[in-house]
């Protein structure tokens, strides 16, 4: 198993980057007193909101709330996974990402000499495209597929010749070379130690991951009546898991900046004539279904989803696979369509009769996934009688419950129950049952407090929050907290997170208030915190907001006082005095005094 990054990394990762030059690369700033603005990239607007701190190394927006740290923005941004954004801010400051090991305790294994080769193996290809005596026949396939120059350099287009050991030749004698071809699928050893090139006589399409690196190959044959495989892809390897790539993601993201949607297409050559006919949003899966890892990438790139099948039977039935992998992921602010070719026609040969514009109102016009899947449900039921809607909401039974709950699941189950002519509510209690009792289980009426515990608990919670924001502005205050577990006695909701949180600080006071909030990500309080971070301190004066701060903490060590006097009163209220025992009393005639 993949060991962790440890946080003591990532701490000094995020000292040693500035989130200005980060952003700064990316969208324009200009400086404003302290700070620097700029439009938000996440959200349209003309007017400025958008708040970059160096001193805090924090940005914050505030129309739309985003916020964060250089990996925030960095993942936000360039659609990047956690790891891959702290990889590309390590590479740009020169360090090495470690890992702390697993449970396995294996090693990590360096995988940059297979990356080093498969990018060398991409350019020998490329050469050959320009260079070989046999390259004319691929040239004039590609341009017999309609695909120019430009094109075909920016997907990387290459060509291996025929003969078995050209990439082999060209690597030379050097052993951990020839290792790495081996280990990444590019060349075949065979039992007797023999090795021979995997890919001959082929147009040769590279496979890129989300860094932009070479991993994987796909070839297409020249000839339409070769023995050999139409398509030849790459062996799954080290660094190449078809069930995880998407072919054609990383060239959508360099060639939008917002990307509206994602066309998902067959195969590699789809991708790239709908790229040559400028639609730039097509991936396609590698040989494989769709699958939850893909559909989660392709969410965290953009909004909307577009499935794009043929239109027979088989089309029916790979939709109705990727409908099934869909509905896990599927909730509001995600959408999914579905697409269905005219007969006979792929991507490629529909865009070039019909033109980019007529394809993409296709596009555009897709069949949402919720008729979709209705629609695919009621062909198996007779809806007019009750027998078969009996058996429509069978068959839906097992679908329904991957939903996520939430607004889209309630909106498809009313749907659902027009259809079965049956009350919305009463359908779900049959779909959801399980998951409603367990609810109901866990959120049993609690017992009301009186108004005045009411209103001073939401009083505490506000002088809690004014805290946090002040330690997320001044982290050196944290210094004049004294003992935060002492604070623990008080009750107080939520005051775990400030004892955790001077307890970082007092541990570590060079904590810049990026830094403090990438050791919240993904916990419940990130969210809160963060906007916390975001809003301007009341008070920009220095020794004022330690006065404040002080303050703060005094009245919160007081209301934790007055806390526990309350817990006494209600504990001896129903005992008598005189059945008081002598440290009762003491206790009690103390905490009164406070």
């Amino acid at each position: 198993m993949a060991g962790k990054i440890p946080q003591s990394f990532i701490d000094d990762l995020l000292a040693r980057t500035d989130v200005v030059d980060v952003i700064d690369s990316r969208v324009t700033l200009k400086k404003k007193g302290k700070d620097y603005m700029a439009c938000c990239p996440f959200h349209g607007e003309k007017t400025p909101s958008f708040s970059v701190s160096r001193e805090k190394q924090f940005y914050y927006c505030f129309g739309c709330g985003a916020s964060g740290s250089a990996l925030s923005f960095l993942m936000d941004y360039e659609h990047l996974g956690f790891v891959e954004a702290i990889e590309m801010l390590a590479s740009q400051a020169g360090m090495e990402v470690p890992r702390e090991e697993g449970e396995d305790n294996r090693p990590r294994v360096n995988y940059e000499p297979l990356y080093a080769q498969l990018e060398a193996s991409s350019l020998f290809f490329r050469e050959q495209l320009r260079h070989h005596p046999q390259a004319q026949r691929a040239i004039d396939y590609l341009k017999d597929r309609g695909l120019s120059g430009e094109i075909t350099t920016a997907f990387g287009i290459g060509f291996a010749p025929a003969g078995w050991d050209n990439l082999i030749k060209h690597v030379g004698d050097d052993p951990a070379k020839q290792q790495a071809l081996t280990t990444t699928g590019m060349v075949i050893e065979k039992d007797d130690g023999k090795r021979y090139d995997r890919f001959r006589d082929r147009i040769m399409i590279p496979i890129l991951d989300k860094r932009g690196r070479v991993i994987a190959f796909g070839g297409r044959v020249l000839d339409g009546d070769s023995q050999g495989a139409k398509y030849l892809n790459s062996p799954e390897t080290p660094i190449f898991h078809k069930g995880r790539e998407l072919y054609g993601l990383y060239q959508a993201r360099k060639a939008l900046r917002d990307i509206p949607r994602l066309l998902v297409v067959e195969g590699y050559m789809d991708v790239i004539a709908l790229a040559q006919f400028g639609v730039r949003y097509a991936v396609a899966t590698l040989g494989t279904a769709t699958t939850s890892e893909h559909l989660e990438q392709l969410f965290r790139a953009t909004d909307e989803v577009v499935f794009c099948f043929d239109g027979d039977r088989a089309g029916r039935a790979a939709a109705e696979r990727a409908l099934k992998n869909a509905l896990p992921v599927i909730r509001e602010g995600r959408e999914a369509k579905f697409l269905f070719l005219p007969d006979g026609e792929d991507p490629d040969s529909l865009i070039r009769r019909e033109g980019q514009a007529n394809f993409e109102t296709r596009v555009k016009k897709a069949m949402p996934l919720s008729q979709f899947l209705l629609e695919n449900l009621t062909d198996q039921a007779d809806i007019q009688s009750v027998d078969g809607r009996a058996r429509l909401l069978e068959l839906a039974r097992p679908l329904f419950s991957k939903f996520s709950p939430g607004i889209y699941r309630d909106l498809i189950t009313d749907q659902l129950a027009k259809l079965a002519e049956m009350d919305p509510d009463r359908l779900a209690g049959h779909l959801y049952k399980s998951e409603q009792a367990a609810s109901t289980a866990e959120t049993a009426t609690p017992q009301r407090k009186p108004s005045h515990v009411a209103a001073r608990t939401r009083a505490d919670n506000k002088i809690l929050g004014r805290i946090i924001q002040c330690l997320l502005h001044k982290p050196n205050l944290a210094a004049l907290a004294g003992e935060p577990a002492n604070l623990l006695s008080s009750g107080e909701p939520g005051v775990e997170i400030l004892v955790e949180l001077l307890g970082l600080l007092q541990a570590q006071p060079e904590l810049n208030t990026a830094a403090i909030i990438e050791h919240w990500r993904d916990k419940p309080a990130g969210a809160r915190m963060a906007e916390l971070a975001g809003q301007s301190p009341l008070l920009d004066d220095e020794a004022a907001l330690m006065h404040e701060f002080e303050a703060m903490m005094e009245s919160l060590r007081k209301q934790g006082q007055r806390r526990k006097l309350e817990a006494m009163h209600a504990a001896l209220s129903n005992k008598p005095y005189s059945e008081w025992s002598e440290e009762e009393k003491n206790s009690f005639r103390n905490q009164s005094l406070v």
